[in-house]
């Protein structure tokens, strides 16, 4: 090791002397520039503007995009005095919500809801009414985002002045529904929206969660795929208000009117809903734009149905008490596991539970004592 420093050190020492008298030689390297900084020393990053809550109700009853966005970013936080502020956002829109349709789009994943999304939101837009898309992102497990990124594929949208996009990751919820997404819905009401979509991650038996938060609940079906009847659950079939089969071009138009036949006779099988209406299947093509004013149509005789025997008013109010109750037992387990008392005592009880010292049951009661004394 040694005989090699000193040999490379030699070879340095006649590099010197020949870069000394050539100055010339391309072996002669120029010092350069030193390293520029990484970011631009110019740059100043500008502090977002906090509004107040008198400024972001007047915003949102004023229409004011920018402000609604800010706004839902408020109420996804869980920051307390952000929570505390949002609240009372919601309060004071109340009043002015409530006069929209409200919409849950699920579908098994590659039915193409997005697509589907952006070809009705053009059409729905042109009908002179304004469209809030609340896309339902699954979240990243390493950043909490969104990782869908449906507001990227649905381009042409994102430019109309009369639809606002929003996706929001779904936070763990269960069913891909995103936690604060029945407080977002009162804001875009009261920001203008008279159309609002719900669109979710997919299928699941936790569907229940957007299927309980909106006025009409739309399933995408697409067909080719193997067994029709077999590609989804019964009990989401039994809460769909309407199936549409989606991608019925090309040489897909007779396997979709198949698939329509058969999902209209099963439906058929099931007992009528509540709502006294049958559900009616429709088959589209998002890409050519066929049929998508019959399933509009659908929509708004599912619509004036439901209005005319008061399905429509006995279902918000049943909905509005759902989540009375839902947001009390969300708030009592924040409450739970962020009390100081708990968190000091959970790793302790934990512990004995996984060496089978202490039972589960006793456990959690041991728990909830300390909590309620």
């Amino acid at each position: 090791k040694n005989r090699y420093n000193m040999s490379y050190t030699k070879i340095e020492h006649y590099e010197k002397e020949y870069l000394d008298q050539h100055h010339d030689s391309a072996l002669n390297v120029a010092e350069g520039v030193a390293d520029q900084p990484v970011v631009n020393p110019y740059f100043v990053r500008r502090k977002r503007r906090t509004f107040t809550t008198d400024e972001y109700v007047e915003g949102i009853l004023a229409g004011n995009i920018t402000i609604l966005a800010q706004a839902i970013t408020l109420i996804e936080s869980n920051n307390p005095t952000h929570y505390a502020q949002a609240q009372e956002i919601i309060e004071r829109c109340l009043p002015h919500s409530g006069k929209s349709v409200r919409i849950g789009i699920t579908g098994v994943p590659g039915a193409g809801k997005s697509s589907f999304i952006e070809a009705v939101g053009n059409m729905v837009t042109s009908l002179h009414h304004k469209l809030a898309v609340l896309a339902i992102d699954p979240s990243s497990e390493r950043s909490g985002g969104s990782i869908l990124g449906d507001k990227t594929r649905m381009e042409s949208i994102c430019h109309n002045p009369d639809i606002f996009v929003r996706p929001s990751p779904s936070a763990g919820s269960l069913g891909g529904v995103a936690r604060k997404t029945r407080e977002t819905i009162v804001l875009c009401e009261a920001a203008g929206f008279d159309v609002i979509f719900i669109e979710t991650v997919g299928v699941g038996q936790s569907e229940t969660a957007v299927h309980s938060m909106v006025d009409m609940f739309m399933m995408l079906q697409i067909s080719g795929a193997g067994d029709e009847l077999q590609g989804i659950k019964r009990g989401i079939m039994e809460m769909a208000d309407m199936m549409v089969i989606t991608k019925a071009d090309g040489e897909n138009i007779t396997k979709a009117e198949l698939a329509k036949a058969q999902y209209q006779g099963a439906l058929h099988l099931f007992p009528l809903v509540e709502a006294g209406w049958r559900p009616q299947v429709y088959t589209c093509s998002s890409l050519l734009g066929t049929g998508l004013e019959e399933v509009w149509q659908g929509v708004e005789k599912y619509l004036e149905h439901i209005e005319l025997n008061g399905y429509f008013t006995a279902n918000r109010n049943r909905q509005n008490k759902y989540w009375m109750y839902e947001t009390i037992n969300e708030t009592l387990k924040s409450s739970f596991y962020n009390n100081p008392e708990i968190e000091a005592k959970m790793a302790e009880v934990e512990q004995r539970v996984l060496e089978a010292k202490l039972s589960s049951f006793i456990a959690a009661k041991e728990l909830l004592d300390i909590y309620f004394k």
